[in-house]
Parts: structure tokens; sequence; C-alpha cells
């Protein structure tokens, strides 16, 4: 069966911010001197030309500026990249574009300047508004410097915007998470990304893991109450940590969720391209190699390091490695994303994104069903409240090795650049 072309989406990664915090493991640096935000909007710009080829005469229905802290850079910068993406590319109409922001780096008057560079869409790293666990997460702002910046930006004219918050923080409480979950409702967001503290490797905390993180009972008591809070006040869970007022769902993590493309520009950048059979257009480059378009999905990653990508961008050496997704690989791939969802996906989406047709997946999903982990609405296959607790080991069933039994070991789900990680 062959591929269709699935949404589009931009993904720009900007790497700096003003500290890194101990529990991030993003492509981030700390900003020492001046930055050259110039030279990077200018390396930006080599890249997307080299990897337009990829994505000829296709839409992008979403941008997303993500980090490090996007900003930390001038309006002028942002607005210089859309102008010249836009010139490049198709924008929908309506095109959602979002900058995630620190609270600790908004000034007065910059959110309007933003506004009118194009980007539509807020998403700030909140993290908590309690200043003790702010601290303890090393974060650079406060909580009264928290609210002043979604107020401003709310003065500025935005109406949708996203709050980070994590919980099971060191020595949070129960009632430390509610009383943060309250202070970000009262604050009126359009979307709310409620997710647990993990310690990932490489970073600080996995070191050193801080004292006072709640055990896994104490976890699980927060992330119920917190969503029966979110439910009361009007956030419809759409996603694993993903909150929404009713049509204000994140475009740009739908379209991960929905195994749909993303290009990748900036440093450390990742995309995933669908290129159906062409016999006319040129092979792609990956990592100096050559792949033919033969109805191939492809994953592709740039420099992490900003220097070498700012020398590099443009050229094929900016490329920092990838591969082409092998059919019995994608399986996996589609359900490591659509399984997140709490609406789940269609059988004719699987077969559109993956080139597979259902036989190739019916044992396991009759092994799901059979587990109570998935539930069927005619074409619809969604996971059960019982599956949405045992995520890993339902996703696990569709490695492209698995048994049919899985041993009970739990697959880790990877993180896509937005703000559902941030």
């Amino acid at each position: 069966m062959s591929l269709a072309l699935p949404p589009l989406s931009l993904y720009v990664h900007l790497p700096w911010c003003v500290r890194k915090c101990p529990y991030c493991d993003f492509n981030s640096h700390e900003g020492r001197g001046p930055l050259p935000f110039d030279g990077y909007v200018d390396a930006l710009i080599r890249d997307l030309d080299f990897d337009l080829p990829l994505v000829w005469g296709r839409t992008v229905h979403s941008v997303f500026f993500g980090g490090g802290t996007p900003s930390l850079f001038p309006p002028e910068t942002i607005n210089r990249f859309l102008q010249e993406a836009s010139a490049r590319l198709r924008f929908a109409p309506g095109c959602e574009i979002t900058l995630e922001t620190n609270p600790g780096t908004a000034e007065h008057g910059r959110f309007e300047l933003y506004r009118e560079a194009g980007v539509n869409r807020l998403s700030f790293g909140i993290q908590s508004f309690d200043d003790g666990c702010l601290q303890r997460l090393g974060r650079i702002h406060d909580s009264n410097e928290a609210e002043a910046a979604v107020r401003l930006a709310r003065d500025a004219g935005f109406d949708n915007f996203n709050l980070d918050l994590m919980y099971a923080l060191p020595e949070q409480t129960l009632a430390m998470a509610e009383r943060d979950l309250e202070r970000a409702i009262a604050l009126q967001p359009t979307h709310i990304s409620h997710y647990q503290l993990t310690l990932e490797p490489n970073t600080l905390f996995a070191v050193k893991p801080p004292p006072g993180i709640p055990d896994d009972d104490a976890s699980w008591d927060i992330q119920e109450r917190c969503q029966a809070l979110l439910a009361e006040a009007g956030y419809a869970q759409y996603e694993v940590s993903a909150y929404a007022r009713p049509g204000r769902q994140c475009v740009h993590n739908l379209n991960y969720w929905h195994y749909g493309d993303y290009l990748g520009i900036g440093a450390g950048a990742h995309g995933k391209i669908t290129l159906p059979a062409s016999a006319d257009a040129p092979p792609a480059q990956v990592a100096g190699a050559r792949i033919d378009r033969d109805g191939t999905v492809l994953r592709r990653w740039k420099q992490k390091h900003p220097a070498r990508y700012q020398a590099d961008a443009g050229t094929a050496a900016a490329i920092g490695g990838g591969e082409a997704v092998a059919p019995a690989q994608r399986p996996f791939e589609f359900m490591l994303n659509a399984l997140r969802l709490v609406d789940g996906f269609r059988l004719g989406e699987f077969i559109a994104r993956t080139g597979l047709d259902v036989e190739a997946i019916r044992p396991r999903l009759d092994d799901a069903i059979a587990r109570g982990w998935l539930e069927r609405d005619g074409t619809t296959l969604r996971p059960t409240p019982r599956g949405r607790q045992f995520t890993n080991d339902l996703v696990s069933l569709f490695l492209e090795d698995a048994p049919a039994t899985p041993s009970g070991s739990s697959v880790p789900m990877p993180d896509a650049p937005g703000e559902v990680i941030r």
C-alpha cells in the first residue's frame, strides 16, 4: 500500500537559555556573553533552504519555536525568520505559530512585538507557582514574575496560551500541587500541560537526585486529584499530559501524536518527513547518504552544538544523522504517538500514515483489546482508562520483535519537540 502525505509542521530550535535547569535533557546551552541572534537566524534560513526540496508544494499547518528559551530572541529576529519562511513555504490560513517563553525573560512591550511578528500562541514554562519549588528546580523566575508575564501577554492581545506545570516535585505535597493548579487556572489559559517530573539521563538531577521527591503512591494521588480539578475547571484531557479548553488543543503537538510530518530546523532539531514514491524527485540527503524516494518515512536530525551547526547550516555537513524508518518499525512508531491520545486513532489513519495494511497489526490489536487496554468503536481504536495506566506496556505490544505476550518490561515514551515536555 502507498503512503499518503500527512499534515506538515515546522519546528524551529533556538538553543540558548539563561541557565540550564538541573532536570533538563534538551539541547539547550547557557548563553555566555552576547548571543549571535542575527547570525543564528541566517543559519536557520540556510538550513531551511537546504531542506526545502523535501517538502516542495506542501502546506505548513503549525510552527513551533522551542528551545532553550526562544523568548531570549528579540522580536525582530523572530519576525525576520517568519517572513523568510513564509516566502519559501505555504503557510495555512490561521497557521498556529507558538513561541515558548520563560517568565524570567519577559520584558514589558515585547509581547506586542512578537504578536506583530506573527506569533499567535505562547507557551509559558511556569513549572510551579511555589517559590520554594521553583528554587529547587533551578528556575530563574518567581511566582509573581510568572503571573505578571502571563498578564502582560494577555494585555498584548494573546488569547491563546499554554502554561506548563510539573508535579511530584522535590518536597511537594498534594496540597501544594493543588495550589499550583488553582493559581494556573485563575490565569485562564486556554491550554495546560501538566506532567510529572522525571529524572532524565545526562541531567544534574539524574546524577544527584534531589531529596523529597514524592514516591509513586503520592505522585499518583497528585495526578488523580489534579486531573479532577482540571476537569471541574473545563479543561478536557486529550493527551497523556495535555488539557485544553474546547477547540484549543495544540495543533502542533496533535500533529506529532497523529504521526504527521515535521521539518526540524536549528541546532539538534529532529524532523520526520514522508517521501512518497516519485520517479522524478532527486534522492534525499541523510548524513552524506542518498535515499531514494520510494515511499519512505525519513527521520533526520541536525548537528547539536550551536557553533558547529551555524558553521555548517545549509550543507549536508549540518545533518547529524538520520534513517529511513523500515515498514516493520512503523507500527511501533505510529502507536508510540497515537496511543498517547485519549481519543485514539482511526484505522484508516494507520493505513495512510504507515503504508501498511491493518492485517500487519491485527494480532496485536486483538491482544490489546483482550487485555482491556484498547476499545474499538467502529473504525476507531482508543486506550481504555486501564490502558492509559499501562501505556508503556500497551505500546510495547507493537515492537517489531515483541512477543505476543509482553514480558512486563516497560518501553520508555520518547519526547517530541514541543510543550508537552517543557
